[in-house]
C-alpha cells in the first residue's frame, strides 16, 4: 500500500521513490499501533503530510484514513486467500495456561483481530478482547501508550503488577513499561532482542515455545 502511494506521489512531484522498509519502516512506525497512527507516522518520518480524512474514507482517498483502510483492504483478501498461519510456539503457551487457569487477553491495535483469531480457531481461548474496534469505541490511546493494556487488566479484574505483558512490537514492549506491569515479556522474531530491551522489556525470547514446560 505504501510503495503504490509512494510510486504514484513520485511520478507528480520531482521526490524520488524510496519504498518502504518491511525491516525497520515497518518495525519504527507501523508495528503495534492503530492502523491509522501506523500510516501517520510513517508518512511523517519521510515528511508527508496528508488530510487526516474520515474513518468511513474510500480506499482511494488520498487522506491518512483512506490510505489505512487500503492497507485494510488487502489485509482482509489476504486472510481470505491464503489464510493465517499460528506461531505454534504461541499455540502451546496459550494452551497451557488456559490449562492452568490462567485468565488470558488478547491486546491488538488491529480490527482485524476476531477474524483473524478465528481463521487459527483461537477465538474462544481468551477472556478478554481489546482490539482496534474496542480502542476506537472506547477513544483510547494506542501503543505504546499503555490504555489498551490497561484496560486488558481492568476487565480480567487483575492489577497491572500481577499482569505479564507478552509483545512482539516495540511500541507494545513500550506501553507495557508505561503500564507498570509486572513483567514485560518482548519476543524478538526480527533479531532485535537489545532493542526490545531498550523498550523496556524485562525478559527477551526468541518464540514463545520457549516459556512451555
Amino acid at each position: 500500500m505504501f510503495d503504490e502511494y509512494l510510486q504514484k506521489r513520485a511520478t507528480h512531484t520531482s521526490e524520488a521513490f524510496r519504498p518502504f522498509d518491511l525491516v525497520t519502516d515497518y518495525r519504527l512506525y507501523v508495528d503495534g499501533k492503530p492502523r491509522f497512527d501506523g500510516v501517520r507516522d510513517f508518512l511523517t518520518s519521510r515528511g508527508i503530510q496528508l488530510p487526516e480524512g474520515h474513518p468511513d474514507d474510500p480506499p482511494q482517498a488520498e487522506t491518512v484514513d483512506g490510505l489505512g483502510n487500503r492497507k485494510n483492504d488487502l489485509v482482509n483478501r489476504i486472510i481470505e486467500d491464503k489464510g493465517v498461519e499460528p506461531y505454534e510456539g504461541s499455540v502451546e503457551l496459550i494452551r497451557q495456561l488456559r490449562h492452568r487457569g490462567f485468565k488470558i487477553a488478547v491486546v491488538t491495535s488491529s480490527q482485524n483481530c476476531t477474524a483473524v483469531l478465528k481463521a487459527v480457531k483461537l477465538d474462544h481461548f481468551f477472556d478478554v478482547q481489546v482490539d482496534g474496534n474496542v480502542i476506537h469505541a472506547q477513544h483510547l490511546a494506542g501503543k505504546p501508550a499503555p490504555d489498551t493494556y490497561l484496560m486488558a487488566a481492568r476487565l480480567l479484574g487483575v492489577e497491572p503488577t500481577r499482569a505479564v505483558v507478552i509483545e512482539d512490537a516495540l511500541s507494545g514492549v513500550e506501553a507495557g513499561s508505561n503500564g507498570n506491569f509486572g513483567l514485560v515479556i518482548g519476543v524478538a522474531r526480527k533479531g532485535n532482542a537489545d532493542e526490545l530491551r531498550r523498550h523496556g522489556a524485562h525478559l527477551v525470547v526468541s518464540d514463545l515455545g520457549e516459556l512451555v514446560d
